[in-house]
């Protein structure tokens, strides 16, 4: 299998401009482990199955949005967007197109009314979610990603109850659910759910050089980040592939790694694949313990793969089952976890720029010379069932400074660098 996914890097593929497989070993990894025998559900707002890069990764999916078109219409592009950072194949473009970090994996596509297409109101955006949650596990999905959010402001305590009772319920069958957690740390920075729920791994976003982006949203929910600025990915624009970032691109990385991991060592539990994921993560700053920036770190899951340590209990999570929501200001604000801005690559560009420079570009508009960019990032605004779905976006001044910086590679002569967590900051670390 990792033969058959080896990726073209050649001049103008889409491949090379994936600096983030580049920056996490993903070749390395493949010879270790693709993801395969692993199911991941994808909880979105639809799905290209017919993508170049995504033939044949789908299982057959379900469509909870009562919207018509079906799990195969994707008016806003989010949903394919995460399948192809997941599993894409990078069989487009005469095999040149776009990898996902675990190609081995199938995707279980679950539609979910997300304001791209039909209604976004807290009871129909959650319970939707609950339910495909529901539909997942009972489908045997190892790994469920929902790289979705709604502000808590937004919400019905009555709502989030009743998802958080599935979620728990999930999480007590040995699914591990992965979430963003937003990307409006510059808008107010309000908690969002799922990812602020207990029961759910919040990610938070780096960029290439390993600072927490000015848009990730901060606070207790952040378990883990990745990588999620300048991202390439298979997509629903006339060249097939876009540019973005947000929160949303991280945890469909971080559900990857999940499944990378679990393929490897399959008698492992949910509990234990996180742990291990948690306990070798880079931390933040170089330091040991967990931040509210960058959680316990960046996902290194050739870290997990190759130097594991001890998986530890079974049947305790490593994420606090009672863990408080974070509070939030009584602000009128709404968003999903999409990528704040999608810009449709022109596949015929010269790749010009290697896949691992050291420096983010700025997100303004400069972009890498591998993908041209227009200058500014694109806001749009949905109105849907009269409710206004605003998209985050990172704005171009007033960056608010961000001290929380990973690597997302070990020091060199360090190979097997996996801090230890002291008990106070993770009760159920080894």
């Amino acid at each position: 299998m990792g033969t058959a996914v080896t990726p073209a890097v050649a001049d103008g593929s889409i491949r090379q401009q994936q600096w983030h497989l580049d920056a996490m070993h993903a070749p390395e990894m493949w010879k270790v482990s693709t993801g395969q025998g692993v199911t991941v559900a994808v909880i979105d707002g639809g799905f290209k199955l017919d993508h170049p890069d995504l033939v044949g990764q789908f299982l057959p999916g379900k469509d909870f949005s009562g919207s018509p078109g079906g799990v195969g219409l994707d008016v806003g592009g989010h949903g394919t967007q995460m399948a192809s950072l997941i599993a894409g194949t990078g069989k487009g473009q005469g095999g040149t197109g776009a990898y996902g970090l675990a190609p081995g994996v199938k995707i279980l596509p679950l539609k979910i009314a997300n304001g791209s297409e039909g209604s976004s109101i807290s009871s129909d955006f959650l319970g939707q979610i609950g339910q495909a949650v529901d539909y997942a596990v009972g489908q045997g999905a190892k790994v469920i990603n929902i790289s979705q959010g709604m502000a808590a402001v937004q919400t019905s305590s009555t709502d989030v109850a009743k998802l958080n009772r599935i979620l728990a319920n999930a999480r007590a069958k040995g699914v591990l659910v992965v979430s963003s957690v937003g990307n409006s740390a510059q808008d107010g920075n309000l908690a969002e759910y799922p990812g602020a729920l207990p029961n759910v791994v919040g990610v938070g976003a780096i960029n290439r050089s390993g600072t927490v982006t000015a848009e990730s949203q901060t606070g207790p929910q952040v378990a883990l980040v990745g990588p999620g600025e300048e991202m390439v990915e298979a997509c629903t624009s006339e060249t097939g592939y876009c540019k973005s970032h947000g929160t949303s691109d991280a945890a469909a990385l971080v559900s990857a790694s999940a499944a990378l991991v679990w393929a490897a060592y399959r008698d492992w539990t949910a509990n234990q694949v996180l742990r291990v994921l948690i306990n070798t993560a880079s931390r933040p700053n170089g330091g040991t313990v967990r931040t509210d920036d960058a959680g316990w770190g960046a996902v290194r899951p050739r870290i997990a793969l190759t130097d594991p340590g001890d998986p530890g209990p079974a049947d305790v999570s490593p994420l606090p089952a009672d863990a408080a929501v974070p509070s939030v200001a009584p602000v009128p604000s709404a968003s999903g976890s999409a990528a704040a801005s999608v810009v449709p690559v022109p596949v015929e560009s010269p790749a010009g720029v290697p896949s691992a420079r050291p420096k983010a570009e700025v997100a303004s508009g400069s972009g890498s010379g591998a993908v041209p960019v227009v200058a500014g990032v694109v806001a749009g605004l949905v109105l849907v069932a009269g409710v206004v779905f605003a998209v985050v976006w990172r704005r171009k001044s007033a960056v608010r400074p961000r001290v929380a910086q990973v690597s997302l590679v070990p020091p060199p002569d360090l190979p097997s660098y996996r801090p230890q967590v002291p008990p106070e900051d993770n009760p159920y670390a080894r």
